[in-house]
């Protein structure tokens, strides 16, 4: 009986914590050239950043969809401004239009980790951009990002390392964006290469 019972507990432990486990993963590591540069483009246009069912309406995931927005803004905005300054002097600029969606997605907030540490497994994003030429409707790239903060990371750092990934996943796509500006080159989505 003394046997049996630490191996019921370890055993029910074992199932919690596979419970929490997050499936969230990209077999995306590298993000092809878009179709041209985006400086062959005039106008640019970003849509604020939507969460795809069955994510809306989750607190956790929606403060963070506004996190991420935020941190994308601070990067991007100034650089659209700069962008758009110089097309407006180009006689019928084409426009850029990148339409941004997160279809996954777990994040642990601060209060959570706090309370139940590693249990509550590992934060998880993955952000998409479809960019096309708005007149045409021209398929131009649709690069995908990844990023992830581990269980044990966001336990020992009292969520920081969940937070980091929020600004981790709107640095990969503003990068992404910036380094496709005067050359189509591609980029990382930020996800590892699977064994």
């Amino acid at each position: 009986m003394k046997k049996i019972v630490p191996s019921i507990i370890l055993l029910a432990l074992v199932g919690f914590m596979s419970g929490c486990v997050t499936h969230i993963k990209s077999s995306v590591t590298q993000n092809p050239a878009p179709t041209e540069s985006f400086s062959n483009f005039g106008r640019f246009e970003m849509t604020p950043i939507r969460l795809v069912p069955p994510f809306i309406g989750q607190e956790a995931n929606e403060k963070a969809l506004v996190k991420i927005q935020e941190n994308l803004s601070a990067r991007m905005n100034p650089t659209l401004a700069t962008w758009n300054a110089k097309g407006s002097a180009t006689t019928a600029p084409r426009t850029l239009l990148i339409d941004l969606s997160i279809p996954e997605i777990k994040f642990i907030n601060a209060t959570t980790r706090v309370w139940t540490g590693a249990m509550s497994g590992s934060s998880a994003v993955i952000l998409r951009a479809r960019i096309t030429d708005k007149e045409s409707g021209q398929l131009i790239a649709a690069p995908e990002f990844y990023s992830k903060a581990a269980a044990m990371g966001g336990a020992w750092s009292f969520g920081a390392s969940d937070n980091a990934m929020l600004i981790r996943i709107a640095n990969r796509l503003a990068d992404y964006l910036q380094g496709n500006y005067d050359k189509a080159v591609g980029g990382p989505s930020g996800a590892e290469p699977q064994s």
